[in-house]
């Protein structure tokens, strides 16, 4: 059965609002929040990008029930791994178990602020392998040295570790990625339902229970107020994966997305408050085989969206 997440829009609301948001989303009855780890927003219209982790901190305490995990966080360049081991770990603590680490390759968008060069893709796949590598060493315990081709550790220990090994997902835009996912012996995390990536997945001994996807759901009782929401909001993703990863600010996304129109939006992100357009959508997903599907709201009524899915859209799911 598919498990459904709410997704903590990082880049449209203030750290304190998405705290709130959580906790709304696990009275709501969704099973899982998830949350970007961003510097920078895409687009000037965005005006936030708060610290995931600290955020991640809050609603540990803040909920009970509900699970958490980022979606996804890029380990090989403005952290380094043992950080983000560390980090993990820590959530995972303070959440009682309820914490899974999606991981990713980054985007420039987010790295390059450190001052670091940003490699190429097949690169950064190399460097990811690594760094999962070093959480998973530093997970088990005790001081723990590594020596590889573009990360070292020494001496290191991560003290305070949860009770039960921290489950780990990697967002896979093409199937070189999927295949890495299934090597590393984590989850895959796709945001188009796209049944080949888990074919490719699965087949290569990937879990099928641990697959992920995303959703962006624009809802509104005005469907060109909706279809404007996700056009300011999400026109950034019109590019697809290659151009996304490779832009550096929200001056270059504003460039790049000049001729998008609200149109071209239209195929790919379910506007307005037709229920059965969203439900529609949904269900491609769960039939691409996705496991654990979040859906991203990205207006400014989240109560009133949270009502209706539990109402009228999470009702008609199988």
């Amino acid at each position: 059965m598919t498990q459904f997440g709410y997704t903590l829009y990082c880049e449209g609301n203030a750290p304190g609002h998405l705290v709130a948001q959580a906790v709304q989303a696990e009275e709501a009855g969704f099973d899982f929040v998830v949350i970007s780890d961003h510097y920078h927003p895409w687009l000037p219209e965005q005006t936030h990008a708060g610290f995931a982790w600290s955020i991640l901190g809050a609603i540990a305490q803040a909920t009970s029930r509900i699970k958490l995990a980022t979606m996804v966080t890029c380990p090989i360049v403005r952290y380094h791994p043992a950080i983000v081991a560390q980090m993990a770990a820590t959530i995972a603590v303070l959440s009682k178990g309820r914490f899974t680490l999606g991981l990713g390759a980054g985007e420039r968008l987010n790295e390059h602020v450190v001052g670091k060069s940003w490699p190429a893709v097949h690169i950064r796949h190399q460097m990811l392998q690594e760094a999962i590598t070093i959480c998973k060493l530093l997970w088990q315990g005790g001081f723990t040295s590594y020596q590889g081709k573009y990360f070292q550790l020494e001496d290191a220990q991560v003290f305070d570790l949860p009770e039960q090994p921290i489950p780990y997902f990697i967002g896979a835009g093409g199937k070189k990625a999927a295949t890495l996912a299934a090597d590393c012996k984590g989850g895959l995390c796709m945001t188009e339902p796209d049944a080949s990536l888990v074919g490719t997945f699965t087949s290569h001994q990937g879990d099928p229970e641990n697959t992920w996807g995303q959703i962006v759901l624009s809802w509104d009782q005005d469907e060109a107020a909706a279809l404007q929401t996700a056009y300011k909001q999400f026109r950034f993703a019109a590019g697809g994966w290659k151009v996304q990863a490779e832009l550096p600010n929200p001056v270059n996304f504003a460039a790049a997305t000049k001729n998008v129109r609200p149109k071209d939006l239209v195929e790919s992100i379910p506007c307005g408050p037709d229920i059965a357009q969203h439900v529609k959508c949904i269900q491609k997903f769960i039939k691409s085989g996705v496991k654990n599907l979040a859906v991203a709201y990205p207006g400014t009524r989240h109560e009133e969206f949270m009502e209706v899915w539990k109402a009228e859209i999470r009702p008609q799911l199988s």
